[in-house]
């Protein structure tokens, strides 16, 4: 593992939060600008971006997808189980707990995820987590929203399922199970658009941290509980869980990688489009955000 990499990888990232930050400060975001970039964002170039993960040079080997499937599946169902329960036990207000179960369920794995992976443990691997994400991006779109918003099981809305990141989820492992090749011009447009999500996503962040008064910005006691199993734990306890029911160690490490992540980028955006207060979500993004440049080689050293 290339400790340096890693980090350097890290540094870079929230370089552009705190580009966004600056952009706040200086007039250039805000408002109504961010609202539109994050609908952009879930809408459009996250989508892409999911598509254009499975339009490499190698594909990862068609006996594999299913275990993959099976160990992500596995992952978000004791992620989700954990989440309605830990927020609990913490120093939370009632109100913030569905944030929380947010934030301890859903890592930032589109965004930084796969960069991180690459570096670790070689681009190859970028394909193998791309599966594993999968049912992320089923779950955050289907219990993300639920937590954020508040609602029940009631207000689920079949609409989830074929929304554009559900979409793309689909075709992404039809063309992985099939072995198709998309050719130049097909990969070439759908991987331009999905490199715009990084940037736009991490400066949506920054902006929404520059909106925010700067002793809002250290946290609460809550928020570093949250960064901890966020980070560490439950990762940590992910990967030994997957290696004792007898998930390959190559896989469990790039499972437990990706969900070592920070706070997913979608929570601050959902707050956003749901019209909730997302203090303590941004919060929780920006520390989780700041301190994964530490504990993301911390990780990648324990499992490896």
């Amino acid at each position: 593992m290339e400790t340096e990499t890693v980090a350097m990888q890290m540094a870079v990232l929230f370089a552009i939060v705190i580009a966004g930050f600056v952009c706040h400060k200086c007039g250039v975001m805000g408002g109504e600008l961010d609202k539109r970039l994050s609908n952009l964002v879930i809408q459009l170039t996250c989508p892409c971006l999911i598509i254009s993960s499975t339009m490499g040079d190698t594909m990862p080997d068609r006996s594999r997808i299913l275990p993959l499937l099976a160990v992500g599946a596995l992952t978000y169902a004791v992620l989700i189980a954990l989440a309605y329960v830990l927020p609990r036990l913490m120093p939370v207000r009632r109100a913030d707990r569905g944030m929380y179960s947010f934030m301890l369920t859903f890592a930032n794995v589109g965004f930084i995820g796969y960069p991180i992976v690459a570096s670790v443990f070689g681009q190859s691997a970028v394909f193998y987590a791309c599966i594993l994400n999968a049912p992320n991006t089923l779950t955050i779109f289907i219990w993300g929203i639920m937590f954020v918003t508040g609602r029940k099981s009631g207000g689920f809305r079949w609409s989830l399922l074929y929304s554009p990141a559900m979409v793309a989820t689909y075709l992404s492992i039809v063309i992985v199970a099939s072995g198709w090749r998309a050719p130049e011009a097909v990969a070439r447009p759908f991987s331009l658009v999905g490199a715009m999500t990084v940037p736009a996503a991490l400066l949506v962040i920054g902006s929404s941290i520059g909106g925010m008064p700067v002793r809002r910005m250290a946290g609460t006691p809550a928020t570093y509980i949250m960064c901890a199993f966020r980070l560490l734990i439950l990762p940590v306890g992910v990967f030994y869980l997957a290696t004792a029911l007898g998930a390959d160690r190559h896989i469990a490490s790039i499972n437990a990688v990706l969900i070592g992540m920070p706070v997913a980028s979608f929570g601050t955006m959902f707050c956003m489009k749901y019209g909730r207060d997302d203090t303590a979500m941004t919060q929780g993004t920006f520390l989780s955000t700041l301190l994964s440049v530490a504990t993301i080689p911390l990780l990648a050293a324990i499992i490896s």
